[in-house]
């Protein structure tokens, strides 16, 4: 059974330690101790939490961009934009994650994607690679 410290399930959650303490003083996220006697999380119980979160906020649709068929959406500010004749390199920072995408300069030019602009990354791939951490 994988167990996450408070701190940890916060990072993954995207919220304060705070925050995440009153969830688990509240009885909205069950806890138990690790082997330290320290406050934890189990896996399953934390991965069905943020399924749940994930369920009470809608992702945000800062432009009226619509709808779409892709879930994986991320909004954030442009951060870097190189362009060479044919392609460009957009970078978004979606709050701690750092997206980048290739596209045609063209496409760039068109959207006038420009560090500091609002921008959505729509993700939709039927190729994810997932990793796990080395155990400590």
């Amino acid at each position: 059974m994988t167990l996450f410290r408070i701190r940890q399930a916060a990072d993954l959650l995207g919220v304060s330690d705070d925050t995440l303490r009153r969830w688990a003083d509240s009885g909205r996220l069950p806890t138990t101790t690790d082997e330290s006697g320290r406050r934890a999380i189990e896996g399953t119980e934390l991965a069905r939490f943020a399924e749940l979160l994930a369920g009470e906020t809608p992702a945000a649709d800062p432009e009226g961009l619509g709808r779409s068929s892709a879930r994986n959406r991320f909004t954030g500010l442009v951060t870097r934009v190189v362009r060479d004749t044919v392609m460009a390199q957009v970078e978004i920072q979606a709050g701690p994650y750092r997206v980048v995408s290739l596209m045609s300069r063209e496409a760039a030019d068109e959207l006038r994607l420009e560090p500091g602009v609002l921008a959505v990354a729509s993700i939709k791939s039927t190729n994810v690679v997932v990793e796990v951490p080395d155990p400590e």
